[in-house]
């Protein structure tokens, strides 16, 4: 098993302590975020920011769709850690000023990947699929915020 890793990052309209609240918002603001690519999206604890408990099913690929269980953590200023319960998969949240008036958010997943020829395969093509999916997400902010 390799480690996978899949960024994207998006400068986007927004202070970034408003875009930060609106993304720690896992109750009202954040559902408005996702694509379709999610389903069955359900806050189970919590609901803003370090403490939430959120559920959803991320649908990767027509065949390929994994059930995400996370706990939401900040350990940093302007971070948020998304834990999956049902795997190893790990997502930060950054936001960072990219001007006056503007925010740069990053995202950054990891997660251990298959081994052999299948894992090959999920490393060199799941960081790109992942990272279209968060393009999408990374977009509607500047509709939501």
């Amino acid at each position: 098993m390799g480690q996978v890793n899949a960024d994207a990052s998006r400068e986007v309209a927004g202070e970034p302590d408003a875009v930060f609240a609106a993304l720690s918002d896992y109750a009202g603001t954040r559902p408005k975020l996702l694509t379709e690519h999610f389903s069955g999206y359900e806050v189970r604890e919590g609901g803003q920011g370090a403490g939430t408990v959120v559920h959803w099913n991320l649908q990767a690929t027509k065949k390929r769709s994994r059930e995400c269980l996370l706990d939401v953590a900040q350990p940093a200023e302007r971070t948020l850690v998304e834990t999956d319960r049902n795997s190893s998969m790990v997502t930060t949240w950054t936001v960072v000023p990219a001007g006056t008036g503007r925010s740069r958010v990053n995202i950054h997943t990891t997660w251990q990947g298959a081994g052999g020829i299948g894992g090959f395969f999920e490393k060199t093509f799941a960081p790109s699929g992942l990272r279209k999916i968060y393009d999408g997400v990374l977009a509607r902010i500047d509709e939501v915020v």
